[in-house]
């Protein structure tokens, strides 16, 4: 059955409408989003769905095709950050952002179903939230822009799920468009769609899912954006992101704590390597991305500490088949990694990271390509 009749046969009348929202993968840019730096994720063809009727009772029902239990029934006027709820926390939290922040929502029906692969990097709690913000303002009308609507679901992670992630899953989402990367100055949510059209000039970007299940819940993530933060105070600037990597020698010499110091050097390097895949980009050099990077995944395992066996073996393996490059994407521990590959060497490249899978003993990994996608919409 399709999801509105999915909902039919659940809450016995149809929805009001029907919405999409993707997951993403993030080309290069890690951990640079909540410290105002540069990112450059791409919509996924993968996506939650939402079945969505109005309701004027302050009544919320949520329910997901794919996880067992019920609906889950909560009134509007009652919901509170950091009250537990599993996944049901993260639509709840979009309803409790938007009401506090003065629209009008008065409670509604919502059934949910994803091919977004969870705890995999790629963003399924975004497109969780994205589409409920996006069946929300249009069902209640509220003429919120998609900037602002990312940044009300990102509010509903950080403050009613507990997650302090940045925008960036949120921003992708919400305004990526197909066929393009999105490139996004996390500071004020300007950005430019960077065409990305990896076909025409005989490239692949594949998605290598190593099935090492992350939550970014677990304080690991929460520790580094603190990290970020002390060093951004220790060196007297608003963010990170106004560290610039010319400057970087001389502050990493203020900086007393050897962590915080890495964790610096690394975002003050991704920010760069963001602007230079950005400069290859506009050049029509895509194929020199591929070494930026496999520079930006050693700085993610080496400084930022986030990478896991798992990971660095696929690019390990991957690089050494023939890849261009390769890094883990997301927020680490596990999760994905994506590598650029010539298209005539893609299968070959899987093939070796699936072969090196097997003789370390870990679980054969998920691989497809990445297709840059439509952002979320009304279907």
């Amino acid at each position: 059955m399709s999801v509105a009749a999915d909902f039919e046969a659940l809450y016995g009348a149809a929805p009001d409408g029907v919405w999409a929202a993707p997951g993403r993968v993030n080309l290069i840019g890690e951990y640079t989003d909540f410290n105002d730096g540069f990112v450059l994720p791409l919509a996924l063809p993968h996506t939650t769905v939402a079945a969505v009727a109005r309701r004027d009772d302050g009544v919320l029902r949520l329910h997901s095709a794919d996880i067992d239990g019920g609906v889950v029934q909560l009134a509007v006027d009652s919901l509170e950050p950091l009250s537990g709820g599993g996944w049901a926390a993260y639509p709840a939290g979009v309803v409790w952002a938007l009401r506090e922040a003065g629209h009008p929502v008065t409670g509604a029906d919502v059934h949910l179903t994803s091919t977004v692969p969870t705890g995999a990097g790629l963003s399924s709690s975004a497109a969780l939230e994205v589409v409920t913000a996006l069946a929300l303002n249009d069902l209640f009308g509220l003429g919120i822009s998609r900037p602002e609507l990312a940044r009300l679901a990102q509010r509903a992670e950080n403050a009613f799920v507990g997650v302090p992630c940045g925008v960036m899953d949120q921003m992708a989402s919400a305004c990526a468009e197909e066929g393009h990367a999105l490139y996004l100055d996390t500071r004020d949510l300007s950005y430019r769609q960077v065409p990305f059209d990896l076909a025409r000039e005989g490239l692949r970007l594949l998605v290598v899912d190593t099935r090492v299940k992350h939550a970014l819940g677990d304080g690991a993530y929460a520790e580094r954006r603190a990290g970020c933060e002390a060093g951004a105070r220790a060196l007297g600037a608003r963010a990170l992101r106004d560290v610039s990597v010319v400057q970087l020698p001389e502050s990493l010499a203020l900086l007393g704590d050897e962590t915080v110091l890495r964790y610096v050097r690394h975002v003050v390097t991704d920010n760069a390597r963001v602007e230079r895949t950005i400069a290859l980009l506009d050049a029509g050099d895509t194929r020199a991305v591929g070494p930026v990077l496999t520079e930006g995944h050693a700085s993610l395992r080496d400084d930022l500490r986030v990478s896991c066996p798992e990971l660095d073996l696929v690019v390990e393996a991957a690089n050494a088949a023939g890849a261009l490059g390769a890094r883990m994407t997301g927020g680490g521990f596990g999760g994905s990694a994506v590598v650029l590959v010539d298209t005539d060497r893609a299968d070959a490249v899987a093939a070796a990271v699936e072969k090196a899978f097997a003789e370390a003993g870990h679980a054969a990994p998920g691989i497809f390509p990445a297709v840059p996608s439509a952002g979320a919409r009304r279907l």
